[in-house]
């Protein structure tokens, strides 16, 4: 015990004794641990956003799109048609088990119109059974339902920034607006999101009855005049078959679509599990490039450490002659050294810690954006500093441990 007691109080004597040069060792370690915790968490905070932001879509959602898509450099189709069509929904909701409800969909750019005000936006139609599918939320008014739908009526439900630009202050339920070539009279206001996942909100949304967007534009229709729809949304009665199901909605467009063995698919299948693995996979990269770049930082204060450590052995020689003189061997010398830059690196990698935790709580306080401090990060940040410390701080320790005592006390 007095081996190690010995060094570590002679190395504590060292740090408050040079209380100038002790804070400015430690200086580049705290603000490399306190990038590395700020960045890390606004990282693994940006993740737990996303995936919560998922969840909230309901992990029995499937969705179905026209066309290639590319993710991570593989393309997963690029059959010859790419349209998706009403009767499409209609055969997946017929012939394909475990499924609760599907939802097809038609979106459309139309120019939005309210006496003076205006907007161009993006207007979906859809069946009522979207709602339950996507889980939407109303904020004021209602939905749409089975009649409506079946009638053409024209209504619309719209998104909260949208409710505020057309109508600003007054209450858009049971205002009318101009959408393309016909009238729709508002009958709800979603509820806001504040902002959705990937930046994709229904605050500026703008939903109709499919069978009134058919009125409002002329929907494409195929070669064989079915009528092309955007997107088809499903909902699994099981979870545990969501697998299954996927592979029997492949199957059963493939044949419907006449696709040869050996032809890519024309369309695309996305699960939410399978959106949350791939966004999971995008932060958790960000997340580490983030990290690396904070790391720079603690390079930069070990580098620190060494230079002044080094001045703190020139200043020091006299010191080390006279314990050379009074017995002290190389290795104390060395232990000495090589303690107190330890010690200043783990001091500085907790002052870092508690000024990151700050840094990235007052970024949740101002709402600019969630984070995430996990203590996994706390620990690895603190032990490296201190193995930052010892990595650096060794030459400077050999380097005085090596010192000759004659010579040593003679430098003035």
């Amino acid at each position: 015990m007095k081996k190690w007691f010995e060094p570590l109080s002679t190395a504590w004597v060292g740090v408050v004794t040079h209380k100038l040069r002790s804070f400015l060792t430690m200086l580049g370690i705290v603000i490399g641990v306190a990038a590395v915790i700020a960045l890390m968490s606004i990282g693994r905070g940006a993740t737990a956003s996303i995936l919560a932001n998922i969840e909230s879509m309901g992990s029995d959602l499937i969705t179905i799109s026209p066309g290639a898509f590319t993710f991570g450099g593989v393309r997963g189709a690029a059959g010859g048609t790419t349209a998706l069509t009403m009767e499409d929904a209609e055969a997946i909701s017929q012939q394909v088990p475990y499924i609760s409800s599907v939802a097809p969909s038609y979106s459309s750019n139309l120019q939005v119109v309210v006496g003076s005000e205006n907007m161009n936006s993006s207007v979906t139609g859809v069946t009522p059974e979207y709602w339950e599918v996507q889980g939407i939320e109303i904020g004021s008014g209602t939905f749409f339902y089975e009649g409506e739908y079946q009638r053409g009526t024209k209504v619309a439900v719209i998104g909260s920034n949208v409710a505020e630009t057309l109508f600003g202050t007054t209450d858009p339920v049971g205002q009318r607006m101009r959408m393309g070539s016909i009238i729709v009279t508002v009958i709800g206001i979603l509820e806001s999101e504040d902002g959705g996942m990937m930046g994709m909100s229904s605050d500026d949304a703008i939903y109709i009855p499919l069978t009134a967007m058919q009125q409002a534009v002329a929907q494409p229709r195929t070669a064989q005049g079915e009528k092309v729809v955007s997107s088809i949304a499903l909902s699994v009665a099981d979870e545990e078959q969501a697998d299954q199901t996927t592979d029997d909605i492949t199957a059963l467009l493939r044949d419907r679509h006449r696709l040869g063995p050996g032809v890519d698919d024309d369309f695309n299948i996305m699960s939410t599990q399978e959106i949350a693995e791939m966004m999971t996979s995008t932060t958790d990269t960000l997340t580490l490039l983030l990290g690396a770049i904070a790391a720079i930082a603690l390079l930069v204060g070990g580098i620190g450490v060494m230079n002044i450590m080094l001045v703190s052995v020139l200043e020091r020689t006299r010191e080390i002659g006279i314990r050379k003189a009074l017995g002290a061997r190389e290795t104390d010398i060395w232990m000495q050294f090589l303690l107190e830059a330890a010690l200043l690196t783990f001091a500085g990698g907790i002052i870092g810690v508690i000024f990151g935790w700050g840094i990235s709580a007052l970024i949740e306080a101002m709402g600019i954006m969630t984070t995430v401090v996990s203590i996994n990060v706390v620990i690895l940040a603190v032990s490296v500093s201190i193995g930052i410390g010892i990595f650096f701080g060794f030459y400077p320790a050999w380097n005085a441990s090596r010192l000759n005592p004659i010579e040593a006390l003679r430098s003035e």
